[in-house]
């Protein structure tokens, strides 16, 4: 059996059939069915009870993709497995557009909160002036906080984006490392580029570098200074003494935003050292204009299996207590 969905408009293609045709692959996988392309548009063909069961997810699939969702595999596995997981198109797309939010960024049509935890996430950081995030890895922390800076630039609510982490060192000396002191620290600033170079064109990134409009560097350069009208982002919080943390929260300045995420189970503060992260949001969590947001392992939008492992984790350490 063989029937076509008709598609008007070819823009959609690549969204739906992902780079080199991986997320086509797994559909077909998935699905039992041959998928491709024709005069007509996507061609499902297969045996007729696989064939009518595929069509209503593919057009939920080209619906989400018309919506200006960027499809990964994970989030195809999502939609082809509704009752195991968080459906995007029934739940965080319509409150988003109910509520007005949308997170753009330069290279993507628009970034979409995937799980009620992440909608949770941009709401707060749309509210509040300072938002304190901290769950395990995976769950978009950075990455929707870069959106959002990128978004407050675009749409000049700031005049800068300001990225920071603390620079620790994992068992070897920056002081043995070759090249500049500003090529010792990039290892530990390359996360923040990584998230950066995903959202906007790289020679646009180049000039806002070059110009300051994007700033990007290690945390002790933050001593000091008061961070107006810029959109600032403090990365793997974790790692942060109580000093550090103070000093940089004392930075925020008139007409900007502050979003510090960590992962409070993946510190690598040496031995005997408080950890400023946990400290904060004791401290912290009663004043308003600050959010403390916790998102969790349900939270996790990468791979599935690293869902698993930081259930399995949970899990592992839950018992030992």
């Amino acid at each position: 059996m063989r029937k076509a969905i008709p598609l008007e408009d070819s823009s959609y293609f690549r969204s739906i059939f992902g780079p080199r045709d991986k997320n086509l692959r797994l559909l077909e996988d998935e699905l039992g069915v041959s998928i491709y392309l024709t005069s007509e548009g996507i061609s499902v063909e297969g045996r007729a009870d696989k064939v009518e069961g595929s069509l209503g997810r593919i057009n939920k699939i080209i619906k989400l993709a018309k919506e200006g969702l960027s499809l990964t595999r994970h989030d195809l596995t999502k939609i082809l497995h509704p009752e195991h997981s968080f459906n995007p198109s029934q739940t965080a797309n319509k409150e988003i557009v109910k509520k007005g939010i949308k997170v753009f960024s330069g290279r993507k049509p628009q970034v979409f909160p995937k799980t009620k935890g992440q909608l949770n996430y941009i709401e707060a950081i749309t509210r509040d002036d300072i938002v304190i995030a901290t769950g395990p890895a995976g769950t978009g922390k950075t990455y929707l906080a870069m959106a959002m800076a990128v978004n407050y630039l675009f749409d000049k609510k700031v005049r800068r984006i300001i990225l920071t982490r603390p620079a620790i060192e994992a068992g070897e000396s920056l002081g043995y490392l070759p090249g500049s002191m500003q090529e010792k620290l990039n290892p530990y600033l390359r996360p923040l580029y990584d998230a950066l170079y995903d959202m906007m064109e790289i020679e646009v990134i180049e000039e806002y570098l070059e110009t300051g409009i994007i700033e990007i560097a290690p945390l002790a350069y933050m001593r000091g200074r008061s961070l107006n009208n810029a959109f600032v982002i403090l990365d793997e919080a974790q790692n942060c003494t109580s000093e550090q943390l103070r000093m940089f929260l004392t930075r925020l300045g008139f007409d900007s935003k502050t979003v510090i995420t960590g992962d409070i189970t993946q510190s690598d503060l040496p031995g005997g050292k408080p950890a400023g992260l946990l400290e904060a949001k004791n401290i912290l969590e009663k004043i308003e204009g600050i959010k403390l947001t916790e998102l969790e392992g349900k939270d996790v939008v990468r791979h599935p299996l690293i869902q698993k492992i930081v259930q399995a984790y949970e899990n592992f350490y839950n018992n030992k207590a």
